[in-house]
């Protein structure tokens, strides 16, 4: 994928401007979310959108391959609350939908407010508080959120 490094970028930019704050600073923990993030676009490319601004990719979006997960939804930061991550995931549960998806989940850190109060005006609904431990991560609470979908409930024809 061409856009590999450019959307690697984006999600590192979006990390350190939103949740690098509320962690533990440890030595290498920047490095080594800028190589988990990368190496987390060369894998899921198949099962990602991008939103592009004067054919400038400024956000994306991604599930897990065959489930209704949401692991990655990241705007640059000077585009954040201008639309584009909202429009990120309404077009990707609606793909969901297409594909006869009940619900849709996702999770983000408890202590990422902006985050939280951005997929509750979505629609989502908080479902649990777990603690995240992840490598080279301070433990922290996790959000875990759904959100109810209206699967498409007829034939799609092919062209």
């Amino acid at each position: 994928m061409t856009d590999a490094p450019r959307l690697a970028d984006i999600a590192f930019r979006a990390w350190k401007d939103g949740i690098y704050p509320i962690l533990t600073d440890k030595p290498g923990l920047q490095d080594a979310e800028r190589r988990r993030l990368s190496h987390a676009v060369g894998q899921g490319w198949r099962d990602t959108i991008v939103a592009e601004l004067d054919e400038i990719v400024v956000g994306w979006c991604s599930r897990v391959p065959g489930r209704s997960y949401i692991p990655y939804l990241f705007v640059m930061p000077e585009m954040q609350g201008h639309g584009v991550g909202a429009m990120l995931l309404d077009r990707m549960e609606l793909m969901l939908e297409l594909q006869g998806a009940e619900r849709v989940h996702l999770e983000t850190p408890a202590d990422h407010v902006r985050a939280v109060r951005f997929y509750e005006r979505q629609g989502y609904r908080i479902l649990a508080l777990k603690p995240d431990g992840r490598e080279g991560h301070s433990p922290f609470m996790s959000v875990h959120l759904e959100k109810r979908l209206h699967p498409y409930d007829g034939d799609i024809e092919d062209e």
